[in-house]
């Protein structure tokens, strides 16, 4: 193993299995879940809530030094979403929305917004040993990664999983609301200025499309573990 903790990094577009696959990932290495997406939609709660003008440069970092953010284990290591305290308040179940996704994607372009939070995600990471899930993890955050993971599928297949998911938990979803919402955010997320989603140069990149969830992990555990053991970076 090299010197320095590894870190993995899995990005992709929403509905794509990043959180699924992450946790499975860091529940076999032993490593820290981070999940970068529940920090945004944290965040796009926090400035809803308080009806910031999100176009206000000038009001967006005092109103951002007053938010405190912690992120909670989740209560199944394993299939469980990370939990987020947001100013003392647990806003868990509040963040887990298609709607809040979209505030997420809203407030991910905003320059304030990233540099605050990409400067707390690279604090998790100052030991290694993370899983970092997201749309910039391996681009961004931590460009010097040395597993760097992209997955992929079409927006149709997404929006299917993203239904079914809602399903499970109780709550009622439109499959062509879901698909037009996925697309809306697809294109929001590409085209970007600011840290546009996008493969890294040297990540892995998988289409999770027809593939089972433990072809997917094998496949990222596979590259990782024949490292790890190999000693390489």
């Amino acid at each position: 193993m090299s010197e320095r903790q590894p870190i993995i990094t899995i990005d992709g577009p929403a509905g794509v299995g990043k959180s699924t696959v992450s946790r499975r990932i860091a529940a076999v290495t032993g490593f820290l879940y981070l999940d970068t997406g529940a920090m945004y939609r944290a965040v796009g709660l926090f400035l809803e809530r308080n009806r910031i003008d999100l176009s206000d440069e000038e009001a967006l970092p005092r109103v951002l030094a007053q938010l405190q953010l912690e992120l909670l284990p989740p209560g199944d290591l394993v299939d469980g979403d990370v939990g987020v305290r947001l100013n003392g308040e647990d806003v868990s179940a509040a963040l887990r929305t298609p709607e809040m996704a979209m505030v997420a994607s809203k407030v991910s372009a905003l320059a304030p917004v990233r540099a605050m939070l990409t400067a707390r995600q690279r604090q998790y990471g100052q030991k290694g040993g993370i899983v970092a899930e997201g749309r910039d993890t391996g681009t961004v955050v931590f460009p010097q990664a040395e597993y760097k993971f992209f997955l992929d599928a079409t927006a149709e297949i997404r929006a299917a999983r993203r239904v079914e998911q809602l399903h499970r938990s109780g709550k009622q979803a439109d499959y062509e609301e879901i698909l037009k919402m996925t697309v809306v955010r697809d294109r929001n997320d590409r085209e970007r200025t600011l840290a546009p989603l996008r493969p890294a140069d040297d990540a892995c990149c998988i289409d999770t499309g027809g593939v089972s969830l433990q072809e997917v992990v094998g496949k990222i555990l596979t590259v990782v573990e024949g490292r790890l053991f190999r000693g390489e970076k």
